[in-house]
């Protein structure tokens, strides 16, 4: 049984029909073909398919795409639309906020979120409310440091 969907991603408006049980990260990678998104855990653990639903960062993993029936999606490839890589991105690269970058995706999005919420957060804010995105390379240091920087060129 197939039902349809309509939601808005990166700007632009899709359609589909699906499978009430697909979640949301597997709509946006299997059916849009927007591959940063990542899948990690499928627990909500790690942060790797943070996408931000109506202006919030949620895990991809643990929402049904259903839930997302008339929603606003801005996933990590939307962030770059004309090629220029967002301020964050750039702080995430020129901080060397990344090795594997397998996180990546996930901590830039939930790091955007942040900002939002929290734009002259601190050192111990950032680390407190990156807690639900998991690194397995490159401790947290550089993270923070891009985030810092990130949210500096953000005000700007």
């Amino acid at each position: 049984m197939s039902i349809p969907i309509a939601m808005t991603v990166n700007g632009k408006a899709v359609a589909a029909d699906i499978d009430p049980r697909t979640l949301l990260v597997d709509f946006l990678r299997t059916n849009l073909g927007l591959t940063g998104t990542h899948v990690g855990c499928d627990t909500a653990q790690c942060g790797a398919c943070t996408v931000h639903m109506n202006g919030r960062a949620i895990k991809a993993c643990n929402v049904l795409a259903l839930q997302a029936q008339g929603a606003t999606i801005l996933t990590i490839e939307g962030l770059a639309p004309d090629g220029t890589m967002h301020p964050m991105q750039a702080a995430f690269k020129d901080c060397h906020g990344l090795q594997c970058g397998f996180c990546t995706p996930g901590m830039v999005m939930s790091a955007l979120d942040l900002v939002n919420r929290h734009p002259q957060a601190d050192e111990a804010t950032i680390r407190e409310q990156l807690e639900g995105n998991l690194c397995r390379c490159t401790g947290y240091h550089n993270i923070v440091k891009a985030v810092q920087q990130g949210a500096a060129a953000m005000a700007k």
